[in-house]
């Protein structure tokens, strides 16, 4: 429980804060006084009086405005001189999501949460996990004769990621996984060969990182996600197609987090049993 600020207290925080916002506008005692409407002598006032009062509602608001910063801020209500509009802006952004490997945006964010447990919930397979023919089956349709540079960027991309110290989380639904195997639905027409070169991939690749990495497969008829990406407690990514939303208040972030965590705890197959998984839909379809 917070205790109570005396009146004195908050009465001299406010005057330090409103002088240090008039300094780093640049702002006289003259100019925002005409720009709140007041006279110069009561900002004076503000500014070296004595006491514990402080200015009504108005005059704050006023003040605030002038001086771009948040009325809450300038009271000690909050560490956050932005105001509301600034901090929802700074706290959700939307950003166009190119078809690629791996783009610009999606690999700063994977560079400013290095160290952090990443949380993911791919679209399809996740791309860092996937073999070379196997993205070329995915992305030459769109890359063209572009696709081979792309690979290999995205596979130096990838492999700084391997490195950055973060421990990988990943929940993949179960019918993405076994129409995969199957070549169904989004990979009908994908060669044998490619889903057994795949399938062994993900099982070398697992035996190599676990438990840095892990990997649980939920039923999606049980429990359902949508693709999204939580950066440690820095941000949650939630991926449109054509868009990425990304959230940075902490208390989405951490609404995120505590739905992945959902998912892992309801997963079908839980990350110790994942090769076993890779072994069955192998075996399944004779691969």
């Amino acid at each position: 429980m917070k205790g109570i600020v005396d009146k004195r207290d908050r009465a001299g925080l406010f005057r330090d804060r409103l002088a240090r916002a008039m300094a780093e506008k640049g702002v006289t005692q003259s100019g925002l006084a005409r720009d709140a409407g007041v006279d110069r002598s009561t900002i004076s006032q503000l500014l070296s009086g004595e006491g514990a009062r402080l200015p009504n509602a108005q005059l704050v608001a006023e003040c605030a405005a002038a001086l771009a910063v948040s009325a809450d801020w300038l009271l000690g209500l909050t560490e956050r001189p932005e105001r509301l509009a600034e901090l929802l802006a700074t706290s959700l952004t939307m950003t166009e999501a190119p078809r690629a490997l791996i783009d610009e945006t999606i690999f700063g964010w994977h560079q400013e949460a290095a160290g952090y447990k990443i949380r993911h919930v791919p679209a399809t397979l996740p791309d860092m996990l996937k073999t070379r023919a196997m993205l070329r089956w995915e992305y030459e349709p769109q890359l063209g004769r572009t696709a081979e540079q792309a690979i290999g960027a995205s596979e130096d991309r990838l492999a700084w990621m391997a490195r950055s110290g973060s421990d990988y989380e990943m929940a993949v639904a179960l019918h993405e996984l076994e129409a995969f195997a199957r070549a169904e639905g989004y990979y009908r027409g994908l060669p044998a060969a490619i889903r057994a070169e795949q399938i062994a991939r993900l099982r070398d690749l697992y035996r190599q990182l676990y438990p840095s990495l892990r990997i649980y497969a939920f039923d999606a008829r049980r429990v359902f996600s949508a693709p999204v990406t939580v950066f440690g407690p820095l941000l949650a990514v939630l991926y449109l197609g054509r868009h990425y939303i990304a959230f940075r208040d902490s208390a989405r972030v951490a609404g995120f987090a505590q739905h992945f965590d959902w998912l892992v705890r309801e997963a079908e197959v839980g990350a110790r049993d994942f090769p076993v998984l890779l072994d069955r839909l192998a075996a399944e379809q004779g691969l």
